[in-house]
């Protein structure tokens, strides 16, 4: 068994005590009957599919645009939004102009249901774009669809190595906490929620150690939903609302600008690469990168330093607008 492979499997049963060995018969039943619910109540939505994102954003800058590559699933594309300055392509990319004070050209090859196997089809639409930073947000379909953890990280291992060959850095957005989601209820909501943090600290330890950097999505969205349940999530009450994916993003921008200026500040801990995939499960917003054991150029020695990248706003009556550094 690789040390990779290990660790992953050392991540996992740190958090969530070996698995979920006590579902029987019954209880077995019962979760098809309510995945059954769900996949009703859970409707698609009435519309053809967000707007691209695909374009120059802070033309007015001054030189040559740096390529950002948008891939994954439908989280990926901005499913549920209607106007291009709400998908996240587009909000990333105009944050990011800001911070660099250049110009970013988008490039989208995400697919509204894509899982992880589909990565590699996406990668090879972008790699003649030549992109200098990728986002990917994917995850979730592979929990909803049962495929294999093991699978699933690897072809984001190889998706972010393929893009590594030709000088682009990743940073991939991990699988969203599923047992926030309100149409989901225990104990589908128990499972899903395992499976989900199961395949996000997996992603994690692969991300990294595949010279990329993580940041936990997990349940960022959970207690604003509960608290706007009419802003933070689509109609559909699955998929983010803009309000929802420009948090999202807020999460994600400071490591995007990290990875493309090469600069950031201290870290907030350093710990094994497994254990700091656990501790960015369990709080979202958490960035994990690579930090190196002295002595050593072997990269699954690597640990990872977690940096906490958003401290989430508070949400009263009054509307609650993107986080600043997130608009377009």
């Amino acid at each position: 068994m690789s040390r990779a492979r290990t660790a992953r499997r050392i991540a996992t049963a740190a958090a969530y005590g070996g698995g979920v060995g006590l579902l029987g018969v019954g209880m077995y039943g019962l979760l098809m009957a309510e995945a059954s619910w769900a996949r009703k109540v859970i409707q698609p939505l009435p519309y053809g599919g967000p707007p691209s994102a695909d374009g120059v954003y802070g033309a007015d800058l001054p030189g040559e645009p740096l390529v950002l590559a948008v891939l994954g699933d439908s989280t990926s594309v901005g499913y549920g939004v209607e106007r291009v300055e709400d998908t996240p392509g587009a909000v990333l990319a105009g944050g990011l102009s800001k911070q660099v004070r250049r110009p970013v050209r988008v490039v989208s090859a995400g697919v509204i249901g894509a899982v992880s196997a589909d990565l590699a089809v996406q990668v090879e639409r972008v790699l003649p774009d030549r992109p200098d930073v990728a986002m990917i947000l994917i995850g979730g379909n592979d929990v909803t669809t049962r495929a294999r953890t093991a699978e699933a990280v690897g072809h984001l291992d190889q998706a972010v190595r393929a893009l590594a060959a030709v000088g682009c850095r990743s940073v991939v957005g991990t699988c969203p906490d599923l047992g926030t989601i309100e149409p989901i209820y225990p104990p589908l909501r128990w499972v899903a929620r395992l499976d989900s943090r199961r395949l996000a600290a997996a992603q994690t330890i692969a991300v990294v150690e595949a010279g990329g950097r993580t940041v936990s999505l997990g349940d960022l969205l959970g207690p604003q939903f509960v608290r706007a349940r009419d802003r933070m999530f689509s109609p559909d009450r699955f998929h983010p609302s803009a309000e929802g994916y420009a948090l999202a993003v807020a999460a994600m921008l400071p490591a995007v600008v990290a990875s493309v200026l090469g600069t950031e500040p201290a870290a907030d801990g350093v710990m094994p690469l497994p254990k700091a995939a656990v501790q960015a499960v369990a709080t979202a917003g958490t960035e994990v990168s690579g930090a190196g054991v002295a002595g050593s150029d072997d990269r699954r020695d690597l640990w990872g330093q977690l940096r906490q990248r958003i401290r989430l706003p508070r949400f009263g009556s009054a509307a609650t607008p993107a986080p600043e550094a997130a608009r377009v």
